[in-house]
């Protein structure tokens, strides 16, 4: 095809802060090349964006040398100097982690020797050290991590929208996918419109997999979407910053944390249970197809033959106010039942095997004219930069292999 039958060089879809970032590393790495982003939504960073906690998280938690300590620990840094370009809210709080139970104390030493591994410089506190740091938080033990923040994350993502120079197109869902490795890439979407691009780059989040196997290529692992739900603290005052528990090192869920968020507030949580539909954000939010097509795929029983104790509490969580006050109460003690006011819920989009395990770092897979990012739950937000470099990286790669 001439060059001029090309709407662009490079089509991006998905307009959350992985794709965004993508586009403006794009255009950063290669001036000159045409980037088009497709969204379905009316606007940016609607879903895992725009729906989590708003942390900027330090990298403490993850395998040394994995991409997710890599990014966590590069993008958190950049993340900061970003906002502080660009005028958007944050603020560097530093963080707690706090063991309630001596059973955790071990966990809790590992996660020093991690984050030095990683880089990430923290202070381990003794019990009576902690209401230094929060008052009102009770514990046997904690670390402090200094370079944990919060901003906000959808003006991050408008700010890379505009930053890019790239089409944005909104309210565009991909309903087909032609691509002909000789050729190139086309797409039609909900709105009845063709773009056809030199190659593709799948940024769909919750509907990465589906966006592959669109694209011809089969991702190897599903996404099997969480909710996570929140409440919001009544009292504020009774938290200054950021109080985690210790995690389960089996999970790639954090647990019922506090953060204060840029507005004073703070939220508790979130859990984790299973949604009804990739975007299911209540319990009245059911899509058969989509049901079906978890409930199809065999890693999603392994996981609940394998984590159902785990999950049973997360959903006894979900329906009862009392246990996850109870939660809350293990790090905050003066909480009340009336301080929990809901809040809105997010969906995290967890890719998982075929043998039922969870896919613990990012991941992505590369086909002919197609980069897919297949796995980027939290801390993508966070990492969100230096993941958008490296699929830039790799779909520059591709153009100069046509």
């Amino acid at each position: 095809m001439r060059a001029d039958a090309y709407d662009c060089d490079v089509l991006v879809v998905g307009g959350g802060i992985v794709g965004l970032s993508t586009a403006y590393a794009l255009t950063r790495a290669a001036p000159g090349t045409r980037v088009t982003v497709l969204e379905k939504e009316p606007g940016p960073a609607r879903h895992q964006t725009g729906r989590n906690s708003g942390v900027v998280h330090s990298g403490i938690y993850y395998r040394p040398g994995s991409l997710k300590a890599r990014y966590a620990v590069r993008g958190a840094a950049e993340m900061i100097k970003f906002c502080a370009e660009y005028g958007i809210d944050h603020s560097v709080t530093g963080k707690l982690i706090v063991a309630t139970d001596r059973a955790e104390l071990p966990r809790l030493h590992a996660l020093v020797q991690r984050g030095r591994e990683n880089g990430i410089p923290v202070r381990e506190l003794g019990g009576a050290q902690i209401a230094g740091y929060e008052p009102e938080v009770r514990g046997l033990a904690a670390i402090h991590v200094g370079t944990t923040g919060v901003c906000d994350f959808t003006a991050v993502a408008r700010q890379l929208a505009r930053a890019s120079g790239a089409e944005i197109r909104y309210g565009a869902r991909v309903v087909r996918v032609d691509r002909r490795p000789e050729r190139g890439v086309a797409v039609l979407t909900s709105a009845g419109q063709v773009v056809r691009a030199r190659a593709l780059v799948n940024c769909a989040g919750l509907y990465c997999d589906e966006l592959a196997r669109l694209t011809g290529d089969e991702p190897g692992v599903r996404i099997v979407p969480f909710r996570g739900e929140y409440y919001e603290l009544a009292r504020p005052e009774l938290v200054r910053g950021l109080v985690y528990p210790v995690p389960d090192p089996a999970f790639p869920f954090l647990g019922v944390h506090l953060t204060k968020g840029l507005d004073g507030g703070v939220h508790a949580g979130p859990n984790a249970v299973p949604a009804l539909a990739r975007e299911g954000y209540g319990w009245g939010v059911v899509r058969p197809r989509e049901l079906a097509g978890t409930a199809s795929w065999p890693g999603a029983w392994s996981l609940a033959r394998r984590h159902w104790r785990y999950g049973a509490g997360e959903l006894y969580r979900s329906v009862s106010k009392g246990a996850f006050l109870d939660a809350v109460r293990r790090l905050v003690p003066g909480v009340e039942e009336r301080d929990l006011v809901r809040a809105p819920a997010g969906v995290r989009a967890q890719a998982v095997r075929r043998d039922g395990t969870l896919v613990d770092d990012f991941l992505i897979r590369e086909g002919a004219r197609a980069v897919h990012v297949l796995n980027a739950p939290s801390p993508a937000a966070t990492a969100s930069l230096p993941i958008g470099r490296e699929v830039a990286r790799r779909t520059l790669k591709t153009l100069r292999a046509l």
